[in-house]
C-alpha cells in the first residue's frame, strides 16, 4: 500500500472537510439528544447531555399516544415501495429502448425527457389534482385509492431523472451479449431482465434508492392528496404534529428522529450502491 505524504495542503483540506462534516452532523445529534430531555429543558439547557434526571422517554411515549406512528410508517413504506418498483421498471425499459433502438422521433423523446425536468412539481400540481379528482381517486374512503393518488404523481415526477441516469449506464454496456442472446432466441423483455438489469445493477440500485428517498420525503404532494389522518404518511404526520404541538419542542424533535431513522437505515446499508451507481458509467469504455 502506497502511503500518502502529509502536506500542508492536505492538512488544510482535511481540516475543512472535518469542519464541514461537523456542521452537517451536529444538528442531527442535537435533535437526538434533545428528544430524550423533558420539554422544559430543551430551551433552558439545550446543549447538555440527557443524563440522570435529564433523561426521559416522555417525548416518544407522547408521540405514540397522540398519533398513530405505526399506520403512518405502513403508508409511507407502501407508497414509497410501489413508486420505487414502478419507476425502476418503467425507467429501465424506456432507457433501454431509447439507447438500443433507432426510431423516428427518438431525439425528440430524449429532448422532452430532459425538458420535463425543468418544470417543478409546483407548476403541475393543480392540473394533476383536478385530473385525479375527475377519476374519483382523491379524498375517498379507500386506502389504496388514496395511496394511488399520491403514487401516480410521484412516479411521473421521478421518471425523467431515472431514465437519464439509466440511459448513461446502459449506453456504456457492450452490445455483444445482447446480440448473442438475441441469436439464442431471447425476447426483448428477457434480454432486459436477464442481461441488462444484472449488468446495470449498481445504476438500478441508485435509481431505486433516490426514488425511495424522494418519495418518502415528498411532503408537498402528500399535503395535497392526504387529508384524512388515517392515510397520513410519516412526513405528513410530522407536519401535523409541528402545527398542533406549537411550542412542545420535545414532541417535535422526537417525531423528527422517527422520521429520519428509516432514511438513515436505507443510506447506511446501501451507500455502496449509491457510490457505484453514480460513478460506474463514467469509467466504462
Amino acid at each position: 500500500m502506497v502511503s500518502k505524504k502529509i502536506t500542508p495542503a492536505r492538512i488544510l483540506i482535511y481540516t475543512a472537510l472535518c469542519l464541514w462534516a461537523a456542521t452537517t452532523i451536529y444538528p442531527f445529534i442535537w435533535v437526538i439528544q434533545n428528544s430524550f430531555k423533558p420539554k422544559g429543558l430543551i430551551r433552558s439547557d439545550t446543549f447538555s447531555l440527557p443524563m440522570g434526571d435529564k433523561f426521559t422517554l416522555e417525548n416518544y411515549l407522547t408521540a405514540f399516544k397522540r398519533v398513530d406512528i405505526g399506520s403512518a410508517y405502513i403508508n409511507s413504506l407502501a407508497i414509497s415501495g410501489i413508486v420505487t418498483v414502478v419507476v425502476v421498471v418503467l425507467a429501465g425499459l424506456a432507457a433501454y429502448g431509447l439507447v438500443r433502438y433507432h426510431f423516428r422521433l427518438r431525439g425528440f423523446c430524449q429532448s422532452m425527457i430532459v425538458a420535463s425536468m425543468m418544470f417543478p412539481v409546483f407548476s403541475t400540481i393543480i392540473p394533476v389534482f383536478r385530473m385525479e379528482n375527475s377519476w374519483h381517486i382523491v379524498n375517498t374512503g379507500s386506502v389504496w385509492l388514496t395511496r394511488l393518488s399520491v403514487i401516480l404523481p410521484q412516479i411521473a415526477g421521478n421518471l425523467s431523472f431515472a431514465i437519464i441516469i439509466l440511459m448513461g449506464f446502459i449506453r456504456s454496456l457492450p452490445i455483444d451479449l445482447e446480440e448473442a442472446a438475441y441469436l439464442e432466441g431471447y425476447s426483448v423483455f428477457r434480454i432486459f431482465f436477464r442481461i441488462i438489469m444484472p449488468l446495470a445493477k449498481p445504476s438500478f440500485a441508485t435509481v431505486g434508492i433516490f426514488t425511495f428517498l424522494w418519495s418518502y420525503n415528498d411532503l408537498f404532494t402528500q399535503m395535497f392528496f392526504l387529508r384524512s389522518k388515517r392515510f397520513f404518511t410519516i412526513t405528513r404526520l410530522l407536519n401535523e404534529i409541528s402545527s398542533q404541538a406549537g411550542t412542545n419542542y420535545g414532541l417535535m424533535v422526537a417525531a423528527v428522529v422517527m422520521v429520519v431513522i428509516p432514511v438513515l437505515v436505507v443510506y447506511i446499508f446501501l451507500q455502496n450502491y449509491i457510490i457505484k451507481g453514480l460513478t460506474a458509467g463514467a469509467v466504462k469504455s
